[in-house]
């Protein structure tokens, strides 16, 4: 039985165009040898390096979309999924290089009807090292943190992961768009993902990680700006509710507003006054969310999320890490 799907391939790009010229050859490779129907949408963010004339001249055959002005990750990559035509979107960062062979595992997981998305494994663009892989959450206190990475060499398994990094996400599109989307409240990649993650596990759908599908990427170093722990705040405002929102509100004012203050950090009071001056943002986010769990008939919860895949990785034969955890 052919197990291939169609897929567009969706890539946001800012001032990308040496990545581009560099790696998107290789998408190209990867795709063609896979033998697939497939459509590469480029949405550039309002790059003031020349990608745009780059992409026009040297591939013609790209959907170039283009925002008149910065927008961010999030309403750049809905703008790209708005006319996605495939079955499946993969969202690629413009840095990622894939590999041979990368979609030739991950067709298997889209025979199930709950799968939502699937991640391959991420290494370094030189190396062997692992820069990510399947995540293992845990709750600290109300908050939703990754425990450890992991990953399984059994090739059996179906790995579960309670956020995939969009740089390399193979998703269900009728899924995708099912689920609204990006929230175009998040800024960031990493926080606009794993909001989304969460609310495909919330909506009784699955994230997958699969060992075999390798692509390289740039190691990314620095610390992570006040856009990440704010998106890091609307993750929760947006999925907890009664008294796990309250309470959850008092730890964070407690364990990080406070001392935060107290040492001088007044970046941390920027963000929680972000966060209540979009809370009807919020309140609107919550309301789809409700909507869509009564149309899938869920009622799940982060703490069931976080159980069902603990629960997963027991009595498994796995490896774990912890390098790039958040």
């Amino acid at each position: 039985m052919d197990t291939r799907k169609s897929v567009s391939i969706v890539i946001p790009n800012y001032n990308g165009r040496e990545l581009l010229r560099e790696y998107l050859p290789y998408t190209y490779e990867v795709a063609n040898a896979a033998n697939i129907v497939y459509e590469i949408i480029i949405v550039d963010d309002a790059s003031k390096d020349d990608s745009i004339a780059f992409i026009r001249s040297a591939y013609p055959g790209v959907n170039l979309l283009v925002n008149p002005e910065n927008k961010g990750f999030s309403y750049t990559c809905n703008r790209g999924i708005e006319v996605a035509q495939y079955e499946l979107i993969l969202l690629l960062n413009s840095d990622v290089k894939l590999t041979p062979g990368y979609f030739d595992e991950q067709w298997k997981y889209f025979l199930r009807w709950d799968t939502f998305g699937v991640m391959g494994r991420i290494i370094d663009m030189d190396g062997d090292s692992i820069q990510d892989a399947a995540r293992v959450p845990k709750l600290n206190g109300y908050q939703i943190e990754t425990d450890y990475l992991y990953y399984s060499d059994n090739e059996s398994d179906r790995t579960r992961t309670w956020y995939m990094p969009f740089a390399n996400a193979l998703m269900n599109a009728e899924k995708f768009k099912k689920a609204g989307s990006f929230f175009e409240i998040f800024s960031t990649s990493s926080g606009a993902g794993m909001e989304l993650a969460v609310r495909a596990w919330r909506l009784n759908w699955k994230c997958y990680y699969e060992n075999q599908a390798v692509c390289r990427q740039s190691a990314v170093k620095g610390k992570k700006d006040h856009l990440h722990y704010l998106d890091r705040l609307f993750l929760h405002a947006v999925h907890l509710d009664g008294f796990e929102l309250f309470a959850w509100h008092i730890q964070v004012l407690f364990t990080n507003l406070v001392p935060k203050l107290l040492s001088g950090q007044t970046k941390a009071w920027e963000n929680y006054t972000a966060l209540f001056n979009n809370k009807e943002a919020i309140k609107r986010c919550k309301r789809d969310i409700k909507n869509l769990m009564d149309e899938n008939d869920s009622r799940l919860r982060i703490s069931d999320i976080v159980k069902r895949i603990r629960a997963s990785v027991q009595n498994k034969s796995i490896v774990r890490f912890r390098s790039g955890c958040n």
